[in-house]
């Protein structure tokens, strides 16, 4: 057997393995791991194996992943994600559609806490399905826009997807984060015009909330104002230099943890769930990343990575039909892969392909991290669809990948015209102090 063949060999058993419910980070630390004895031997495989997970484990720029799964936890344990939805509904509600549009709002705030899909979806939907429930919303509607609003998560900063696209290719995880800014807020105002477009062709899909007070519009921004300040502090602060991603990280679970003491929103029980739920999370993104960083040595000696950035180059497309390519295989994986096992599946092969094209790496990470956004409410899969299933039992499936496609479209929309104006990626991190 030829070492590329060996190469697609460990990626049919990864597949295998990831088809059986294998965790990803177990499946390829197996692989990669196997993989090594073979073309070497047990020892180099034991070796890269200790190796690659001390080296993960003590890697102080992962420490921001922590501390910001802690920030988004903590907010959510102590009710402070509720006060931006209740921003957004306070201003937007009253339009038709304005509750839907509230909670792509809701969902993009409470993105810019926690840096995940799922716990967007859920904490944002808990709130929101049903208020729009009782306001006679269309369930696809109603559902669609939780799941799809649940993506932004992992596209406005801080994101969990940038740190594990940043480590796997040694970008900087600062500047990753601030380019998704002015995409993430692209993508919102995307999927509030899909609202608006929706509405407007039936308007029995989203009936009108009831217009508030100004009084009580003002306080309800003045609730949110504690948690929107730490928001812009910690992002702000890294682009002006003030703080390292690390360093903003802590501030901002700092920061988060006073308010939330404060308001004594808190409870020792929901402590406790906090720090069991970050840790939770924390050692399978770190699980993931060691066994990324297996996977990775097998597939360089297969000269696979190679082989294909080479086989793709010669088709001749150019650089846009090549890149046409790879993004057409991400979205056909997004329907059978999850969204962190897509990025660590692909990110080696397809990488070097990239750059060889001479495409910036950071425009491409915040490209790649919308369209695994996009394997995020298409069917098989859909995690965000099933996490929204969970909340609102009651309406079928199907109806919610109804409800969804609309939002899939935008996504679409907004890949486009990433491409064609990369600026809107890059701009931010090209003026942003202490790059």
């Amino acid at each position: 057997m030829s070492l590329e063949l060996a190469g697609v060999a460990g990626i049919l058993a990864l597949l295998v393995l990831l088809a059986l419910r294998m965790p990803v980070g177990i499946a390829m630390m197996a692989v990669g791991t196997a993989g090594i004895a073979l073309l070497a031997n047990e020892r180099a495989a034991l070796a890269t194996l200790a190796n690659e997970a001390i080296a993960i484990t003590t890697k102080t720029e992962l420490l921001v992943i922590p501390l910001f799964i802690l920030m988004g936890n903590l907010a959510t344990a102590s009710g402070l994600s509720r006060n931006l939805y209740d921003a957004a509904y306070a201003w937007v509600g009253a339009r038709r559609g304005g509750l839907a549009s509230a909670t792509v709002l809701g969902c993009a705030g409470f993105s810019a806490l926690c840096g995940s899909s799922v716990a967007s979806a859920v904490t944002v939907g808990r709130v929101a399905l049903p208020e729009m429930r009782r306001h006679g919303y269309n369930p696809g509607l109603a559902t669609g826009t939780v799941a799809a609003g649940g993506t932004l998560g992992i596209l406005i900063p801080p994101s969990a997807g940038f740190v594990v696209y940043a480590i796997l290719t040694e970008q900087s995880i600062g500047q990753l984060f601030i380019a998704g800014i002015l995409p993430g807020l692209l993508l919102t105002g995307l999927f509030v015009l899909t609202v608006w477009l929706l509405v407007s062709r039936d308007p029995s899909l989203g009936p009108p909330g009831p217009r508030l007070p100004r009084a009580e519009r003002m306080a309800a921004l003045a609730g949110a104002g504690p948690i929107l300040f730490v928001m812009v502090g910690t992002i702000g602060g890294i682009y002006a230099g003030m703080f390292t991603p690390m360093e903003a990280a802590a501030v901002g679970a700092v920061l988060t943890l006073l308010i939330a003491l404060a308001r004594r929103g808190l409870t020792a029980p929901a402590a406790r769930e906090v720090l069991t739920e970050t840790a939770r999370t924390t050692a399978m993104i770190y699980v993931i990343l060691v066994g990324a960083h297996v996977f990775g040595p097998f597939l360089a000696r297969t000269g696979l990575p190679g082989a294909l950035s080479d086989w793709m180059i010669g088709l001749g497309l150019g650089p846009y039909g090549t890149l046409a390519l790879i993004l057409l295989v991400l979205i056909v994986l997004g329907c059978f892969l999850e969204g962190f096992a897509m990025l660590v599946l692909t990110l080696p092969i397809l990488f070097p392909t990239v750059v060889a094209l001479g495409f910036d790496p950071i425009w491409f990470g915040v490209v790649m991290v919308i369209v695994l956004e996009m394997g995020l409410i298409t069917p098989p899969v859909g995690v965000n669809v099933f996490v929204v299933k969970s909340i609102a039992p009651d309406v079928p499936l199907a109806r919610m990948f109804r409800g969804v496609l609309p939002f899939w479209g935008a996504m679409m929309v907004c890949v486009l015209l990433l491409v064609a104006f990369p600026q809107i990626a890059t701009v931010l991190p090209q003026t942003m102090f202490g790059r």
